[in-house]
């Protein structure tokens, strides 16, 4: 019988694109990986891993076998989640994978009344922008707080259910003293120096579309993924930053921010689970959680 643990690294290695770095996500040896996968190797009896260039990708046996491995998967989730259910009660852990600018609005407060309500519960939690969905789909993490920019195709992948929570704006933030009361029209930046996230960014990838939308290419000489030195930026006037509303402390002094009037840019943000027929009361708990925090987050549109 095939051990159910080595499909999950044959499926982790392809995901990360080697050995070592399948490893390293595993916390074992590149050595012990290859150990596993040689007798997995040995147990089917056909090479499962090919070279492609600097990474490895599967042959048609592999991919055949991973198509399979994530049936077993689900079967086991399922499983698991019949068993919570029966249950009915919220387990001990879970893991979440949220992105750095919903930490303050949404993700403490969550974990702040999760904790309250169900105080057996330990939250690990994983702050990253980068392939939340694919840890998601490793079984990495149990639930994803992730984005989605408006403008860009919906790449949920297959056997991933993903939630709504809101709609989040950018706003645009300048100094306090360069701001006025009404929304911004986009083509107004035109003439600003910006900060914004790399262009290959889903963020940036928005802003540069609506720009182009209003008829300008922006000036960007300031290029960060760093929401706070956006801010400072802004704050010290020597940039006009383009940043989600939820992203932004209301408290924040020395910033003004407003609306965007004529081509409004938005982000999707949503709680996404691997998909299973039985709901988890666990996971079912932490969104539930993120859903209240999303609600009662909003700011207003001036901090």
């Amino acid at each position: 019988m095939l051990d159910i643990r080595r499909l999950h690294m044959l499926k982790t290695v392809v995901a990360r694109g080697s050995i070592a770095a399948a490893a390293q996500s595993l916390a074992l040896s590149a050595g012990a990986v290859s150990q596993q996968l040689s007798a997995l190797r040995r147990e089917v009896g056909v090479d499962l891993l090919r070279p492609d260039g600097r990474t490895v990708a599967l042959t048609e046996a592999g991919r055949v076998l991973v198509e399979h491995a994530d049936r077993i998967f689900g079967a086991v989730q399922e499983a698991e989640n019949a068993v919570a259910a029966v249950k009915g009660t919220v387990g001990a852990t879970t893991s979440l994978a949220a992105l750095p600018s919903t930490v303050a609005r949404i993700v403490a407060p969550a974990l702040t009344s999760l904790a309250s309500r169900h105080p057996q519960l330990t939250v690990t939690c994983l702050v990253t922008d980068q392939a939340q969905l694919r840890e998601l789909a490793l079984g990495t993490v149990d639930v994803v707080l992730g984005q989605r920019y408006l403008h860009l195709p919906d790449n949920t992948p297959r056997g991933v259910d993903a939630y709504r929570l809101l709609d989040d704006p950018l706003l645009v933030v300048t100094a306090a003293d360069q701001g006025g009361q009404r929304p911004i029209a986009l083509r107004e930046l035109a003439t600003h120096s910006l900060a914004v996230p790399p262009p290959a960014t889903d963020c940036g990838q928005a802003i540069l579309h609506a720009c182009h939308q209003a008829g300008f290419t922006p000036s960007t000489p300031y290029v960060t993924t760093d929401i706070a030195a956006q801010l400072t930026l802004a704050r010290a006037g020597l940039a006009t930053a383009l940043i989600p509303r939820m992203a932004i402390d209301p408290a924040t002094p020395g910033i003004h921010a407003s609306l965007i009037e004529d081509h409004p840019i938005h982000r999707l943000l949503f709680a996404a689970t691997r998909h299973t027929d039985t709901a988890n009361p666990t996971t079912t708990a932490v969104i539930a959680a993120l859903r209240t925090a999303a609600l009662h987050g909003t700011p207003g549109t001036s901090p």
